[in-house]
């Protein structure tokens, strides 16, 4: 009995807590969903492929893939949640190797989703020079959210375009 109602107790306090951060919840499942795409479609494509790019001056694959990386760690950076200390943003572009740009892009990944429950619902409202624009904590959210999924959409083209069929359409 005892151990049923320390279950039930736990229960009530996570669906409470979850309520609390509906916000950051619900942008964190969504931003998990495309994150599990982009890290499908990085593990699609054939290492020989990460150097493709469709014209000069355009981001190749890897590129695009490290480019997601390096947008999670600066738009939380800029939100006050610094990269991991051995995470070096000046050489982020330089990682090569099809295996070493997936770990790059979970780590970040894993980092990102991390801060996003970390940003309190009073702190929506605190406004966030990012550089580009400026704007809330709220909107800086929905901006990881929206960038991970602008580059998805990227890398199926990528991917069409190479015979690559994105493995959650096989």
């Amino acid at each position: 009995m005892k151990n049923l109602f320390v279950t039930a107790f736990f229960m009530v306090a996570a669906m409470t807590y979850a309520q609390e951060k509906l916000t950051q919840n619900t942008i964190q499942g969504v931003l998990q969903g495309n994150q599990g795409q982009v890290v499908a479609l990085a593990e699609a494509f054939s290492e020989e492929q990460y150097d493709w790019r469709p014209m000069d001056g355009v981001n190749s694959v890897a590129e695009a893939l490290l480019h997601v990386a390096g947008g999670n760690y600066y738009l939380a950076s800029k939100m006050g949640f610094a990269p991991p200390e051995d995470v070096d943003m000046m050489n982020l572009s330089k990682i090569t190797g099809k295996e070493n740009i997936i770990a790059a892009l979970k780590k970040s990944n894993e980092f990102v989703l991390e801060k996003i429950i970390l940003v309190e619902d009073d702190q929506f409202g605190e406004e966030v020079d990012f550089g580009f624009a400026k704007m809330n904590k709220l909107g800086g959210l929905l901006a990881i959210m929206e960038h991970n999924g602008e580059h998805k959409g990227q890398l199926i083209a990528y991917a069409r375009s190479n015979g690559v069929t994105p493995p959650w359409s096989k």
